[in-house]
């Protein structure tokens, strides 16, 4: 055990070394949302706040939708960089040494939970200038930490089994794109009853309205309610499902199990 968890930290160190050369990759994941941000707040916030009850702050309204589009553009760079991985042949010099299957997995989640930290909180600094203010207290903001993390957890997972299926590193940071999306048809920036039935219908019951609700309660400080389990569910239910899958593809594929 002791063995397998230095080989993680090694395997780690070394993945965080590439970005700390290159810390570029973290600001370009921070500064695409701190776009949209803006996009929303300055260019449609203004019309967008009609809908919402007047004494609504939208800064504070739509940045769980940006923290959860600031992951899902983190989690592009952990595909990318499992893709080059394995066709730079770093996955068959390990798997003929005498190393952890898993290490080399959770050195890319670890460096995933740390880089996608940085972000995260280059976003938050960002909202706190343009006006953001939350009524949380120690324990919503651990609310708020845990939902994010298990939130990386899960997104870095689907990374996973697209850096191991990808042919191209364009093909790698395809899964990607869905979670960036779908934050836009969801209550992440308007509320769901100012759609049309049939989106408001599909917006309700996907899983980032759910999570942006959850988070956008923690934050204000105000009762959750049930949602958060419903946001839970789905966050365990995606992290299962692509942990399983991913498993199954680095242990047939890449060890050849």
């Amino acid at each position: 055990m002791r063995k397998a968890i230095k080989q993680t930290y090694i395997l780690f160190t070394r993945s965080m070394r590439h970005i700390l050369r290159s810390p570029d990759m973290i600001m370009t994941v921070a500064i695409m949302p701190i776009l949209f941000m803006l996009l929303f707040v300055y260019v449609f916030g203004g019309a967008i706040k009609g809908s919402l009850p007047p004494e609504t702050n939208y800064v504070s309204y739509q940045l769980p939708g940006i923290l959860i589009i600031t992951i899902a553009s983190g989690i592009t760079y952990s595909a990318v960089r499992i893709y080059f991985d394995k066709q730079g042949g770093m996955l068959s010099r390990l798997n003929s040494m005498p190393v952890s299957r898993g290490a080399f997995l959770w050195g890319h989640i670890l460096t995933s939970l740390v880089s996608n930290a940085i972000s995260l909180i280059f976003v938050i600094i960002m909202a706190l200038i343009m006006g953001f203010r939350s009524g949380a207290g120690f324990l919503e903001w651990l609310g708020v930490i845990g939902i994010l993390v298990l939130l990386t957890l899960a997104f870095t997972w689907v990374a996973i089994v697209s850096g191991l299926l990808a042919k191209s590193m364009e093909g790698s940071a395809a899964l990607s794109y869905p979670m960036m999306f779908l934050p836009f048809i969801s209550s992440s920036f308007v509320p769901v009853d100012t759609m049309p039935a049939a989106v408001g219908a599909f917006a309700k019951h996907q899983p980032m309205t759910s999570m942006a609700e959850s988070l956008r309660a923690l934050l204000a400080g105000t009762p959750v309610g049930n949602g958060i389990w419903v946001a839970l569910a789905w966050c365990f239910g995606i992290l299962f499902a692509a942990w399983f899958l991913a498993m199954r593809i680095y242990n047939r594929r890449v060890l050849g199990q």
